[in-house]
């Protein structure tokens, strides 16, 4: 019988259907006011000294990730190298919170960031639709472990959940954290595109930190909808009550789609509107992108120096 729930929580997760009667029970989500709210902590103006010190926490924030299947050692390291050392002509700049590959490719990625406070992350449990049987999952992630990983971000049965087989969904999240064991922290990805509904969405979150997870994620990157500040912000009022409720702090990822740093500083806003200070830091905040870094790069320099750099600035990876 699954035992990873807080204690407060333990008995929700017994049965299907005591977790099903959980989570329907949990509060309607008001959709209009939700992304009311959204758009309107995204209208906040933040300026000089204050913007300078969210570029930094944005880029100390960065999963810097490389999901291709033409991904080899050498662009891995070279990204690695860029996630150590963002701005090599100025070295005041944050190095990045991960490098985020597949399995195969930790090992190169660990070589690469040796030395550093960099993590390196690892997708796992056939990323991206999650299709595969669990022993498949979990050997995954144990290979994953093995080679170093510090993190590993899963994706859940999207089928099962949809289907209300919740315990399935908790099990699986359960046993990954297992395989986890005490080197890796679990971040759990939801793929809030494929979810539908915003009621779906608060029920993946609470299923998840039920199960375990230390963190919870929008998307894949891989999927039309990724990352809104909606369904950001949903998740993030879902981590301050779970905390509230059980004393366990869970941190929250939006990836897919952030693509500037004005992006990335609403985003930041909401995270402190929302759950506060507590959350602003990156154990406990992450942005997944991919181009973002290039952005809040440049961004930086423009506010350093009052203008903006070539193209050639910043490397394209």
């Amino acid at each position: 019988m699954p035992t990873t729930a807080p204690a407060a929580l333990a008995d929700v997760t017994a049965s299907n259907s005591t977790l099903r009667r959980f989570l329907h029970g949990l509060p309607g989500v008001d959709a209009v006011g939700l992304e009311a709210r959204a758009a309107s902590l995204g209208t906040r103006s933040i300026k000089t000294t204050a913007k300078a010190y969210a570029l930094d926490l944005a880029i100390s924030m960065v999963d810097l990730t490389t999901l291709e299947g033409a991904d080899t050692p050498g662009k891995v390291r070279a990204l690695g190298a860029k996630a150590v050392r963002p701005d090599p002509t100025d070295r005041t700049t944050p190095a990045v919170a991960a490098v985020c590959v597949y399995p195969d490719m930790v090992a190169a990625a660990k070589q690469a960031v040796a030395g550093s406070d960099v993590k390196v992350a690892s997708v796992a449990t056939a990323f991206p639709a999650g299709r595969a049987p669990l022993s498949v999952k979990l050997a995954d992630v144990r290979e994953a472990v093995a080679a170093g990983a510090d993190e590993i971000d899963m994706v859940i049965d999207r089928g099962a959940f949809l289907a209300g087989d919740y315990l399935k969904v908790y099990e699986e999240i359960a046993a990954v954290k297992e395989a986890c064991g005490t080197k890796a922290r679990l971040k759990v990805i939801f793929e809030t595109g494929e979810l539908s509904t915003y009621d779906n969405i608060r029920r993946a979150s609470w299923l998840a930190m039920l199960a375990g997870a230390d963190f919870i994620k929008t998307s894949t990157g891989k999927v039309a909808v990724n990352a809104t500040p909606a369904n950001t912000l949903l998740m993030l009022e879902a981590v301050r009550d779970f905390r509230a409720q059980t004393g366990v702090q869970v941190g929250v990822k939006p990836a897919g789609g952030i693509r500037t740093a004005k992006d990335a500083i609403k985003y930041l806003v909401l995270v402190n509107e929302t759950v506060g200070e507590d959350w602003l830091d990156n154990r406990w905040f992450r942005f997944g992108a991919s181009s973002l870094l290039n952005d809040l790069l440049m961004q930086r320099q423009k506010l350093a120096t009052g203008r903006y750099s070539g193209p050639d600035y910043v490397t394209v990876d």
